[in-house]
Parts: structure tokens; sequence; C-alpha cells
């Protein structure tokens, strides 16, 4: 009876602990900035520098009317972007992004009040707001912007040395090839800086087996590039994807005891 009692007695105290868990996580959710109504695919996207990012803002519902939407960045003055009685209003809008911001909009009318920021910039970095309103409902959400360089590399095998170039790494990335069993492998890994602060990599491996597969990682803070090169005796494929880390004011309170990570992957060929 004895060992019984204590299976019972444990078993009650783990169902404590996961209850105590849930309802925590419900709370958290509860009170978090995030309000009711508006949503977002992505609330801590990583913009690459020089291209195109979209800042995502919806409202789920089939179909809305009378849409106003803003959109202001912290710290600034004036709009990011306005869209008020079924057209743009850019009277007020900062300067930085004269000409880089437009939403889309013949997707309003499906509540997607999206933003499409042009050649970001490292000042583009920040917190945003988006606020939409219509006659079906609204709310407002935050975004988190962040800013850097990445590219995938491209490699090129000549006397059993494999090589590899990424042209656009910011900020300066950590270097590493791997074989496909995750053994560290002891590459020679050069950089270039070159404007506006990004550095292009510069990366070999030797000697290398004509027939086999090495991954080549580069990551920093905010980015990781993972490569996968198989090499044959003609010719070389490659298959990558990018994982983005995940914002530090995303991560779950300190007083949680369960640490959640999280990546975003996007998949390249």
């Amino acid at each position: 009876m004895g060992i019984l009692s204590r299976i019972i007695f444990s078993s009650m105290i783990i169902l404590i602990i996961l209850f105590a868990f849930v309802i925590i996580l419900i709370l958290s959710v509860a009170f978090s900035k995030t309000p009711f109504g508006v949503l977002s695919t992505n609330t801590a996207p990583v913009g690459n520098l020089g291209e195109d990012q979209l800042l995502s803002c919806y409202l789920p519902m089939p179909t809305v009317s009378q849409v106003s939407v803003s959109w202001e960045k912290s710290g600034i003055t004036g709009f990011v972007y306005q869209h008020t009685k079924g057209a743009a209003s850019l009277k007020n809008q900062n300067s930085q992004f004269k000409g880089r911001t437009e939403l889309f909009p013949n997707d309003l009318v499906t509540g997607n009040a999206s933003l499409r920021l042009r050649n970001v910039r490292l000042n583009d970095e920040g917190e945003y707001y988006c606020t939409v309103s219509s006659s079906q409902g609204g709310g407002r959400i935050t975004i988190s912007l962040r800013t850097a360089a990445y590219t995938a590399p491209t490699f090129n095998l000549t006397n059993n040395v494999l090589a590899a170039k990424a042209s656009r790494w910011f900020p300066k990335p950590n270097v590493t090839w791997l074989s496909l069993d995750q053994e560290v492998l002891q590459g020679d890994t050069t950089f270039s800086q070159h404007s506006f602060g990004i550095y292009s990599v510069t990366s070999t491996l030797q000697p290398v087996n004509n027939s086999g597969s090495y991954i080549l990682k580069i990551e920093n803070d905010l980015v990781t590039s993972v490569s996968t090169a198989r090499l044959t005796e003609t010719e070389i494929s490659k298959f990558s994807y990018f994982a983005f880390s995940v914002a530090s004011s995303l991560l779950p309170s300190p007083h949680l005891t369960i640490m959640i990570s999280v990546l975003c992957v996007f998949y390249v060929t």
C-alpha cells in the first residue's frame, strides 16, 4: 500500500503541475500585447537588406467593408503608410518611407492589410504598428522587424577542393563545415567587407570525396543557412534552407520554467 500511495501522490503532483502550466499559458496569451481581431503570419520577420519585405497584418474575416489602415513605426513622426476612405492618404507620411511602401488595395476587402516595404535598410529595423478598422471590426498588432543580409552559398569543385561563396551576410557570420554524420570538418574561411558593412564569405574544404556529400552552415544571431552539397563526377547538386531566430520579446515569460524554441524555416534550391 505504501508504494501505491506514493505512485498516486506523484501522479497528483504531476497533474497539478500540468494544470498550472496550462493556466499560466492561457493567462499569458490572454494578456499578451497582441489584440484580438488583428493577426499576423509573422510578428518578428527578418528583412533581407536591399530586398523587399512583407509585413503581415490582416483581419481573419472573409469579407470586410469601409476599411481604414494605418502603419506606424516606433520612434518616428508621421505614418509609414495610411489608407482611408478607399484611397492612400500619404500627406503625413514619414520621409524615410516615401516611395517605398504599399498595400494591396484589391485584397483589403478580404481583410488583408499587409504592407510591402521595398529595398529594406538598416534603419528600417524596429517596431511597427498596424491598425485596422472596418464595419466588421478591427484592432492593432505590433510587428518587430529585424534586419540582416543573407544569401545561400554557391559551390564549385576543383582538384578535390570544394569551394563555397556567399556574397551577402550581415552581421558577420560563423562558418562550419560538417559531414552528413554531423562531424565537424576543418575548412578555411575568409571574409571580405563591402559597402554598408556587408560581408562576402568564401570557404573551402579539402580534400573531399568526389562522390561525397558535405554540409555548410553559415549563421549569425538572426539567420542560419544550412546547405548540403552532393558531389558526383560531373556535377554538384545543392539543397539549402534558412532558419530565422525568434525575437527575444516573443519568448515565454521568465516565470515559465519550460523553454520553447521555434524556428521559421525558408527553403531554397
